[in-house]
């Protein structure tokens, strides 16, 4: 017997000879197949070059952004954009009959000049106290001077000192740190950490 021949234009689907579809189409479900992994696979790389791309832009804007600290120890100068700072501690009190503490007052003096070419605003809530266990604390402000530091403009070139203090419950044989961020006019991402005392060196 001889080999039966098949035409080219017969068709089978699911192992059943068919009648061609009308202008000679065929459906292949290989292809529909191949077109779907494609699509899935397609969808996987946009999804993840969406992620690659979310990270570069978060470290971008932490690396351009995060603060730059410096460190020094009291005594010695620091300068947070355009001013630089001398911290130093001034002691204790137990505030006046008008303000007092619940703990202690921790006093500091503040020296700062101004570096740069225009005004620059100070103020009290620039500074913190930080203990050795990492519990931070805002400066109290009770008029106690008239260098009580609240609110001042200082000048270009110019040099000014003022005190505040911290209600902490107070060791003097524990390490205490000063920090010191910029006003928001002064638009720089520096920031002091300034030891106070009981300093490591």
């Amino acid at each position: 017997m001889g080999i039966a021949q098949i035409g080219l234009c017969d068709h089978f689907f699911l192992g059943t000879k068919a009648k061609p579809p009308p202008n000679g189409h065929i459906i292949s479900l290989y292809t529909v197949k191949i077109s779907h992994y494609t699509m899935i696979r397609l969808g996987a790389i946009i999804m993840i070059s969406a992620i690659m791309v979310s990270i570069g832009i978060a470290m971008y804007f932490y690396v351009e952004y995060r603060p730059n600290f410096l460190y020094a120890n009291a005594g010695e100068p620091v300068q947070v954009g355009q001013v630089r700072y001398i911290v130093d501690y001034e002691g204790t009190h137990e505030g006046d009959k008008d303000t007092k503490p619940e703990n202690i007052f921790v006093k500091i003096g503040i020296k700062a000049t101004n570096l740069g070419e225009e005004e620059t605003r100070m103020s009290g809530g620039q500074f913190y106290i930080i203990d050795e266990n990492g519990t931070t604390a805002q400066p109290v402000y009770g008029n106690f001077s008239d260098q009580d530091l609240l609110d001042y403009y200082l000048q270009p070139n110019k040099e000014s000192t003022w005190t505040t203090q911290f209600d902490v419950p107070f060791d003097e044989g524990k390490q205490y740190e000063i920090g010191i961020r910029p006003t928001k006019d002064q638009s720089s991402l520096d920031a002091a950490m300034i030891c106070l005392l009981n300093c490591i060196n």
